[in-house]
């Protein structure tokens, strides 16, 4: 029987047939109507142990049933044969070699086309039909009971059948499954991959175990869900392929807990770098650029950030409820290029935010706003216009948060997030990230708000203290530069005057206070008034700066640097103390850069040592520049090579004297400085200038 071939029900072609007959083994024994064997399977000599020869022929009751037996089984088989009924049941068999065997039994009548009557009997071993009962019931019972989905694919991998748990998994009957395929059944899954799978397991018979699958089913439409999948090839016992077994385990538990569990490292991760990132200086333009830095793309599509103008100027505002809002767009960040760039607010601009706009809501209430689906009426209160509002929408917003950045309780500002390429709304855990982002935020951006404010002030004073000195006076013609500290550090204390004398004398004056801000400022404009004062009486410079030193010892302990030089065009020279300063460069008509050998001298507030004066020669066409430090010196570079590269710089005598101030600055002083500049270059004139 295992070699046989049988056709199908199509009739197409012959087919493979199952194995299950190979399993039972099932004896074919066909009897006369004397109970004489006429026909022996192969299968009867391995279940009663008989050949073909010493069987046929012979009474089957007489060698194949026990003498106290003998009786029930003539009138078994003659009850058979008389009515046509057919018997079955176990009967104790037995065998050639003594032994006895439960034999389940299927008996019936034949007949033939000449009207003789046989009787078939089906025999097979009980033990055999028990243990495939037993498999039988376990695999069903198993099937029907587990809460693993479990299911069978044909070769072109539909749906042949599945159990109850797979059915309340998709929300599918299983009529609903049976000659579909998993996409058919499941559109919403991304059931492509297992499908491919599933097709290398039917070629290769390699199981894949545990391969993730996510998407939604009809038994939850509107949540997703994630599925681990193992598929394994059917096979029978002759090795004929029937499909796949598939088993799916949901794990939607454990995939949003690991998945949250990415999301709080991410965002830890994430306030970390806002911790690293925000506030590495104190201009107010890059801090609010470095927390929208942060914030996109992790956090959202696009981020704004924007403070009341009232609060930039450094005054304190509250907003009443019919109130709007006057906003400086400091930061803007994308993704990439985006249709939506020309509705944001250009940064730098002040803007009018309607009372009913949602920023103005957020800066007057203090509290975030979020619009998890924004609807056309929502971007009309999120835009600053209605044409803003459409370029919103074309570009595909459609959730939007703000929050409000606030620091030492005072209402700065607002982030404004939006997301048009994720998919995600905003939610209450967007919101906890970006209010911890803005929470950190505010802090830097109200340290850069008062810094700059009060680099503001410190610099309107350094240069109300300035001079405005005419251009030639006393035989020198005379250019000057004043260059602030970068936005990094403060105004310093560097000064420069210009002060006419009698008889055509010119004084020359630099000067640095050690020190930033508003004080080191206040004590320059002392010092430079301290100056002209001295300056009118005619002093030496050494007894000069002696004056100079005593007053600032008195300054709550002020530290200054100081070149104090008087031209005298009369008699060509030029007298120069130096205390504690760089020396100031001659350059003569004609000649070279060179530095002048000055005594160096000791700053002015140390005290105790005195000063010296020094005579230098000074004919028409000869230059004197006198610098702060806060050209030269940097913390790369030795100070002698600075020097140095001045030196070459200064060796154009064809430029203008405005035009090497401006080289000096452009090609010296570094953007991030931690010092200011001041500058001053006279140019000895003929009698003719």
């Amino acid at each position: 029987m295992s070699a046989a071939w049988s056709l199908p029900a199509g009739g197409d072609g012959p087919a493979r047939p199952s194995g299950l007959l190979d399993v039972l083994r099932v004896a074919s024994i066909v009897l006369d109507a004397e109970g004489r064997i006429v026909l022996w399977s192969p299968q009867a000599e391995e279940l009663f142990g008989y050949t073909a020869q010493e069987a046929l022929g012979r009474y089957a009751a007489r060698i194949m049933v026990h003498e106290e037996h003998l009786d029930l089984v003539k009138k078994l088989f003659t009850e058979v044969m008389r009515t046509g009924r057919s018997w079955a049941g176990a009967f104790p068999v037995r065998r050639r070699d003594g032994g006895t065997r439960l034999v389940e039994f299927r008996n019936m009548r034949l007949l033939d086309d000449q009207g003789q009557v046989y009787a078939l009997g089906l025999a097979v071993d009980q033990s055999t039909v028990r243990r495939l009962e037993q498999d039988v019931a376990l695999s069903t019972r198993i099937v029907a009971q587990s809460p693993i989905g479990l299911a069978v694919l044909d070769a072109d991998l539909r749906y042949v059948s599945v159990n109850p748990a797979l059915e309340q998994m998709n929300g599918l009957t299983a009529d609903e499954h049976l000659g579909r395929t998993m996409r058919e059944v499941l559109p919403l899954v991304d059931a492509a991959d297992i499908e491919e799978a599933a097709r290398e397991v039917l070629r290769t018979g390699r199981p894949v175990v545990d391969r993730s699958m996510t998407g939604r089913t009809p038994a939850d439409p509107d949540t997703d869900h994630a599925w681990t999948v193992s598929l394994y090839r059917l096979e029978n016992t002759l090795g004929t392929v029937l499909g796949v077994a598939v088993s799916v385990v949901d794990v939607t538990d454990q995939y949003r807990a690991n998945a949250e569990a990415e999301t709080a490292r991410r965002r830890i991760a994430l306030i970390a770098d806002a911790s690293a990132r925000i506030g590495t200086t104190l201009d107010l333009d890059r801090t609010s650029g470095e927390l929208a830095d942060v914030a996109v793309p992790e956090l959202a599509d696009a981020a704004a950030v924007d403070l009341l103008d009232a609060v930039v100027r450094g005054r304190r505002t509250v907003l009443g409820p019919a109130e709007p809002a006057l906003m400086r767009a400091l930061a803007v960040r994308w993704v990439d290029a985006s249709d939506a760039v020309p509705a944001a607010d250009p940064p730098g601009e002040v803007i009018r935010y309607a009372p009913d706009r949602l920023i103005t809501e957020c800066v007057r209430t203090g509290l975030p706003v979020m619009v998890p689906q924004a609807k056309d009426e929502d971007l009309l209160r999120i835009a600053r216009s209605p044409e803003a509002a459409e370029i919103l929408a074309r570009a595909g917003v459609h959730s939007y948060l703000a929050v409000p950045l606030i620091a030492r309780g005072e209402v700065l500002g607002a982030i404004d997030l939006i997301r048009t390429r994720n998919p995600r709304p905003f939610d209450e855990d967007d919101l906890l990230l970006a209010r911890e982002l803005a929470s950190r935020a505010a802090v830097q951006i109200d340290n850069a708000r008062w810094y700059q404010n009060a680099r503001d002030t410190a610099l309107t004073l350094q240069r109300s203290l300035l001079p405005s000195h005419p251009s030639v006076t006393g035989g020198l013609e005379v250019a000057s530069r004043y260059q602030p500290a970068g936005a990094t550090s403060e105004v310093g204390g560097d000064w420069f005057d210009v002060i006419p004398l009698d008889d055509d004398r010119t004084a020359l004056v630099v000067g640095d206070v050690m020190g930033s801000g508003i004080p080191a400022a206040a004590t320059m404009g002392r010092l430079r008034t301290a100056t002209h004062t001295l300056a009118s009486l005619g002093l030496d410079p050494a007894v000069l700066l002696e004056h100079l030193n005593r007053i600032t010892v008195e300054l709550d302990e002020a530290i200054a640097t100081c070149v104090y030089a008087v031209h005298d065009p009369r008699g060509r020279r030029c007298v120069i103390s130096n205390a504690g300063h760089l020396p100031p460069v001659r350059i003569r008509a004609g000649g070279t850069p060179e530095l002048l050998d000055l005594p160096t001298g000791v700053p002015l507030g140390v005290g105790g040592v005195a000063f010296a004066t020094t005579e230098v020669d000074l004919e028409p066409g000869d230059r004197l520049v006198f610098y702060t430090d806060g050209l030269v010196e940097t913390r790369r570079d030795p100070l002698d090579a600075r020097l140095d590269r001045l030196l070459t710089l200064l060796d154009t005598p064809s430029r203008s004297l405005d035009d090497v101030c401006e080289l000096l600055l452009r090609t010296l002083h570094e953007p991030d400085n931690f010092d200011d500049v001041a500058l001053l270059i006279a140019r000895v004139t003929t009698s003719g200038d």
